[in-house]
């Protein structure tokens, strides 16, 4: 079956815009659970076939987080973490040049990450790696901005703490895997 070049055509248009911010939050969601390509092209996917009934095709980037976001609890449910997804991952930062020092800092940031509850690292990570303003995620997370800014700042806190246990992730460590981690996604 054939697709009519119009819907395609008004798909990409509105996937343009927010193709970088998707990838890199699929990225950063993805981590060690399941491959950040495949749940892209999932998410993709589903959202192209079901684009004729988004309301607001120009909030396509927050139809796309969201069905992100639930498409990977779904997976996870089912889905332990395995090697083989963590050790793909770990391949292709180390492909960018990425040094052993830095993988260890950002294994050990993702291991922070998982244990702050979804809707904190979900804010944390949408508004720092992603780079969407307060106001975008309020919509993205059906709450109020100032809901977002104290998950980003509990978030935040609680990183902070985690992190500041581990002796081989504090201080300029630390700095140097979030910025890693924002800077080699997708």
């Amino acid at each position: 079956m054939d697709t009519p070049p119009d819907k395609r055509t008004a798909f990409m248009a509105a996937y343009q815009g927010c193709h970088a911010s998707f990838a890199r939050y699929c990225s950063a969601l993805a981590h060690g659970r399941m491959d950040a390509e495949d749940l892209m092209q999932d998410v993709l996917l589903s959202a192209f076939h079901h684009f004729e009934r988004i309301e607001k095709p120009e909030e396509l980037l927050h139809y796309l987080l969201r069905a992100a976001r639930n498409r990977s609890i779904s997976v996870w449910r089912v889905q332990r973490r395995t090697a083989d997804v963590e050790e793909r991952q770990l391949n292709r930062l180390q492909a960018r040049g990425v040094s052993a020092d830095t993988l260890v800092d950002v294994q050990l940031l993702y291991r922070a990450l998982d244990k702050l509850p979804l809707d904190q690292r979900e804010a944390l990570l949408l508004f720092e790696v992603t780079g969407l303003p307060m106001a975008e995620i309020a919509v993205v997370q059906n709450c109020s901005e100032g809901a977002v800014k104290t998950r980003v700042s509990r978030a935040r806190t609680a990183l902070r703490e985690l992190l500041s246990e581990r002796p081989a992730v504090a201080g300029a460590a630390r700095t140097r895997a979030l910025l890693t981690l924002i800077t080699l996604l997708p």
